[in-house]
């Protein structure tokens, strides 16, 4: 048996992936794939800031590709955005203030769309989370996933257009955030009716640590496959046959 924890790859079918954006940029990532079965759903990630050295390998999305597909049948979708580099490689284009990385989540959609992927959720973390409350509203997804929103580029107007939505808006914003604390995100995201609330006692806005990792993987899990809860801490799981998992 091996425990999960921080550097544990889960079995999964792992494919180096590109997209091209409509301004002609192409963008490297990965995409993980459940190793036996067909995906129930699908994360698209969004980074973290890439002046404060966000990537597609920032832990909580590096970690939800090496263990959500094996743990939760889930497709996930990473790559860097317009001008990011990353051991993968270096997405071409210069960083865009979230603003032209629009064109960098549409050419994400297109290759989910392209790829038949069920269910597609957008997972933000941080900057993520203002490219997809900025530039979602007309892709067709179940929904958002907001880690640590700090509501820095992303306008009220721009907030309370979600309220027209379809989509599921989850915040999961921890109590002890640098840049927005749940009592002030509640009041910000409440033009949103649909607005599903996470406040998560002593989290911080990187999740360092196991406890928040799992804290926020169940948080995603709960939403993009709840049949899949609780998240096993060991693989193989108990009665599952045994595949190999590398450290």
């Amino acid at each position: 048996m091996t425990e999960i924890r921080s550097g544990v790859e889960l079995p999964a079918r792992r494919e180096e992936i590109e997209l091209r954006t409509d301004d002609g940029l192409t963008l490297v990532g990965e995409l993980a794939l459940p190793a036996s079965r067909p995906p129930v759903a699908t994360l698209v990630c969004l980074h973290p800031l890439p002046t404060a050295k966000g990537f597609m390998d920032s832990h909580i999305l590096k970690k939800a590709a090496a263990r959500l597909p094996a743990l939760a049948d889930l497709a996930v979708l990473r790559f860097n955005f317009r001008g990011v580099s990353s051991p993968r490689g270096t997405s071409e284009g210069a960083f865009g203030e979230g603003v032209e990385e629009a064109r960098d989540l549409a050419a994400a959609m297109r290759l989910v769309a392209e790829r038949g992927l069920p269910n597609p959720w957008i997972l933000g973390w941080s900057f993520g989370t203002e490219v997809a409350l900025k530039h979602a509203r007309s892709a067709p997804v179940e929904g958002l996933i907001l880690l640590s929103p700090p509501l820095h580029r992303t306008s009220p107007e721009e907030v309370a257009a979600w309220a027209g939505s379809s989509a599921r808006v989850v915040a999961v914003v921890p109590e002890l955030d640098d840049f927005l604390r749940p009592e002030e995100a509640e009041r910000r995201f409440a033009t949103i009716p649909q607005l599903e609330f996470v406040a998560v006692e002593g989290g911080r806005h990187l999740w360092v640590g196991e406890t928040q990792t799992r804290r926020v993987l169940t948080e995603i899990v709960a939403r993009a496959n709840p049949a899949a809860l609780p998240l096993p801490v060991e693989w193989p799981p108990p009665a599952a046959a045994p595949e190999e998992a590398t450290a």
